[in-house]
């Protein structure tokens, strides 16, 4: 029994070894400038080190390894963004804003992969999607939270100043750091923060 147990993790772990050897051969390759739907899986593999075989036991087809690549990238910048309070005030909002713009101009290579991708493929497109209604979510939760207290306009529509916020803050973002130069990132970032905070959280009441 101990000598099956032992060729299962023998398994198990040559297999954990060729998925981390093609997920990071394919972003290294993205990193250098490839397009991702340019990027071959004969040039992934053979940036492997490993068969064009092994790709096709460890991932259905191209999108398959894309959706494997950015759900990291998803969870990092929500995990970043989550980690603040609205009750930190303005400054805390541009803070973890200029936060949340280095993350991905440090993952500039993949967030411009699942963009080019989710251009065209409507599996990737609503897993993206769906990444983003997870900020979506969380921001109205804020918005709630504000209005109850006091803080924000009681004609603020919650579900609605979450979505526009999120989705306009995330292109803007997306859009800079894909064509933007990097000195401006805190500056962009900024404008953002203070569009989001007198826009939704803090909008004066009409008159």
């Amino acid at each position: 029994m101990a000598s099956v147990t032992r060729r299962s993790s023998t398994r198990a772990n040559r297999r954990a070894t060729a998925d981390a050897k093609i997920l990071q051969a394919t972003e290294q390759l993205l990193a250098g400038g490839a397009s991702f739907t340019e990027l071959g899986v004969q040039r992934i593999t053979t940036e492997a080190g490993v068969v064009r075989s092994t790709f096709y036991l460890h991932f259905r087809d191209k999108n398959e390894l894309l959706l494997r690549l950015i759900e990291p990238l998803a969870d990092g910048a929500y995990d970043l963004i989550s980690s603040t309070t609205v009750e930190q005030g303005l400054e805390g909002v541009v803070a973890v804003m200029i936060q949340d713009m280095r993350y991905y101009r440090e993952r500039r290579h993949l967030l411009a992969a699942v963009l080019e991708v989710a251009g065209y493929d409507a599996v990737v497109r609503e897993f993206w999607n769906s990444q983003i209604q997870r900020f979506t979510d969380l921001a109205e939760v804020w918005l709630r939270a504000e209005q109850e207290a006091g803080r924000t306009a009681r004609d603020l529509e919650p579900a609605t100043a979450a979505r526009v916020f999120t989705w306009g803050g995330f292109q803007v973002l997306a859009n800079h750091v894909l064509s933007g130069p990097e000195s401006q990132d805190e500056t962009v970032a900024r404008e953002i923060a203070l569009l989001e905070w007198y826009g939704a959280f803090r909008r004066p009441a009409q008159a």
